[in-house]
């Protein structure tokens, strides 16, 4: 990768060129040189676009791709492409395939598969075998075939004494653990969040309180255990005030939210359109807000599309059978930046990487070129000559968005949209 970017406006609050618009040099995948009006040499490619502006490579702590065995959803190879065209020079790929990756095997299927792409693969390994909540996986082993957390996707482990032996397991080797929050039990049949709009369409739903009072329970017992624990997709006002509360007293314990719960209610409900189906399930607009001021006191650490394509045979259904999911990738810069200041959205969007120990690299002189490209100021709707993956089923069609991204220049390659 030898590359001559001009004009180009950093935004990466760790390098000393922070919001200053310069020319970036990268030689064999190095940034040789960062200055104004570098001269261009010819084995160099000189790449312009209009209002260019480069950060710190993304990362998506929740993506997941169909393969293996349910390709028609998505592969690994589309998938990457797609995460890379969005932005992402990182993604973390839920076990949510046939087999479910519970195994080191499993894990180096996924590395494998992965080789040669811009964008990097971090595999979540399951926490308990096939994501049954019964067995422990082989956490151990997965950990040292290249798995960087473990978790079951969407699914509450319903075994508090598991997740205890578990949490007091992982600390040998510094593991990172996921603790999706959902009651059972008080969830029951519901499909959307127990309310005004659920009740008006005739929806069962989901107390607010099956994820709080798991979120409560998780955090008592990493009170006890000690080591650390990631909440993902927090969905409540009170969930963010738990978490808050539990950081004042010191426990290890980060969660992240979804790109669609910042953006949408539950008001998009009333068509009975299946894009808008997700788990956790789309909230009032108190607590969109509620989650909004907790991603900017930092209360929430990190952001994510939770990518979860789904073919049409699973979501052109009766509401109440469709399956849950939204992808996300291709929309997540554009609806994040209609929210939040730019610095905001890079820093949610890079921060993972530590809780992920994912190699990062600030934008400097003589460090890998691992960096997003985008312009912060383009308006458009998202329509499906926006989306990329191989599902259709986003939850974005028809929004009005800011911000175009460009591409990315990562593992010694550079992908940018034609």
């Amino acid at each position: 990768m030898n590359l001559l970017f001009k004009n180009a406006t950093i935004i990466d609050k760790h390098s000393q060129y922070n919001n200053e618009t310069v020319d970036i040099k990268v030689e064999n995948g190095i940034i040789s040189k960062i200055g104004a009006n570098l001269a261009e040499e010819s084995h160099l490619e000189v790449i312009e676009l209009p209002n260019l502006h480069v950060s710190r490579g993304w990362f998506d702590s929740s993506v997941s791709f169909g393969e293996p065995g349910y390709e028609n959803r998505e592969t690994i190879a589309n998938g990457l492409n797609t995460a890379a065209l969005s932005g992402f020079t990182d993604v973390a790929i839920q076990p949510t395939g046939h087999p479910v990756a519970d195994t080191q095997a499993d894990i180096h299927f996924l590395k494998g598969k992965a080789t040669g792409h811009a964008t990097r693969v971090h595999p979540i390994g399951a926490l308990t075998k096939g994501s049954e909540g019964a067995d422990m996986a082989e956490l151990f082993d997965m950990k040292n075939a290249g798995a960087v957390a473990f978790g079951d996707y969407n699914k509450s482990l319903s075994d508090a004494n598991l997740l205890k032996i578990a949490l007091q397991y992982v600390q040998d080797f510094n593991g990172l653990l996921i603790a999706f929050a959902q009651d059972s039990k008080i969830k029951g049949k519901g499909i959307v969040h127990e309310g005004e709009v659920s009740t008006k369409l005739g929806l069962k739903g989901i107390p607010a309180l099956a994820e709080e009072l798991q979120i409560v329970r998780n955090l008592f017992l990493l009170e006890y255990t000690g080591g650390k624990m990631h909440i993902p997709t927090v969905s409540t006002a009170k969930s963010v005030q738990l978490v808050r509360e539990a950081k004042a007293k010191g426990l290890n314990v980060t969660c992240s939210v979804s790109v669609h719960h910042l953006f949408l209610t539950d008001e998009e409900l009333t068509g009975f359109d299946a894009n808008y189906k997700v788990m956790p399930p789309l909230r009032p607009e108190s607590e969109r807000k509620a989650l909004l001021e907790g991603v900017i006191d930092g209360t929430i650490d990190l952001v994510t599309s939770d990518h979860n394509p789904m073919d049409i045979e699973n979501k052109k259904l009766e509401f109440d059978l469709a399956k849950d999911g939204t992808i996300g990738l291709e929309s997540a810069f554009g609806a994040l930046n209609t929210l939040l200041p730019l610095e905001t959205v890079i820093e949610k969007l890079t921060a993972g990487k530590e809780l992920f120990s994912v190699e990062d690299h600030v934008i400097a002189e003589g460090k890998p070129a691992s960096f997003t490209l985008f312009n912060p100021n383009e308006d458009y709707t998202f329509g499906k000559e926006h989306i990329l993956s191989k599902s259709k089923n986003s939850a974005f069609l028809g929004k009005k968005l800011k911000g175009k991204v460009y591409g990315i220049g990562s593992n010694g390659k550079i992908i940018l949209k034609e």
